[in-house]
């Protein structure tokens, strides 16, 4: 199984999706369950070809995606990708593109079950709810991606921009509201993703 976060951007110091799967990843023990992890670059070119490498060089049965969303408090599976990019701010390459990403249909559904990864996060203790709205900046870009770059079960989903000293500074690329302060740790969302990861598995029977 393939799990991925981003690098910090907009100029902030940290990005809660990658500290998120680091964190998952230094505690993952399931001699069952091969997790690779990796951190990606908040770049519309960068991230989706980073994606495309390690899918290529792993082959995973699953890939999730995860990415940090400012305006949110909950963990948000995401139910589509949309064929739109809008940078409100640059990426980490300085681009700033608009329009199209692919000549695919304008919505590409999760390949995961989002109702599942939900229930999951909730089991856990974690808040959590399903999103219809990935944005459409490089998360969105990553998601589609997923969808369009690999066969198998793929998803995204969205994690509070939580920091362990001071506020998010970033966020309106996926809310078009101020980053919120979520009360949750590094530990709570690695909580999270190891319940998705594991939902993940079952729901697709591997």
């Amino acid at each position: 199984m393939l799990i991925t976060g981003f690098e910090p951007f907009g100029g902030d110091t940290a990005n809660a999706s990658g500290q998120a799967v680091l964190r998952l990843a230094r505690r993952f023990d399931d001699p069952d369950l091969e997790l690779v992890h990796a951190v990606i670059p908040v770049s519309f070119l960068g991230g989706p070809e980073a994606l495309r490498r390690l899918i290529a060089e792993h082959d995973p049965d699953v890939v999730v995606a995860v990415g940090e969303a400012g305006g949110r408090s909950a963990v948000t599976p995401e139910q589509w990708a949309v064929n739109e990019q809008v940078a409100r701010i640059p990426d980490n390459d300085g681009a700033q593109p608009s329009g199209p990403i692919d000549t695919r249909p304008q919505r590409l559904a999760s390949r995961l079950d989002v109702d599942a990864l939900v229930a999951a996060v909730l089991q856990a203790g974690i808040p959590a709810e399903s999103s219809q709205d990935a944005g459409a900046f490089v998360c969105n870009a990553v998601f589609r991606a997923a969808l369009t770059g690999f066969d198998g079960p793929a998803g995204f989903v969205h994690v509070p921009a939580v920091r362990e000293g001071g506020a998010a500074t970033v966020g309106a690329e996926t809310d078009a509201k101020a980053p919120v302060q979520s009360g949750l740790t590094f530990d709570d969302l690695a909580t999270a993703l190891e319940a998705i990861v594991r939902a993940s598995v079952v729901s697709h029977g591997f």
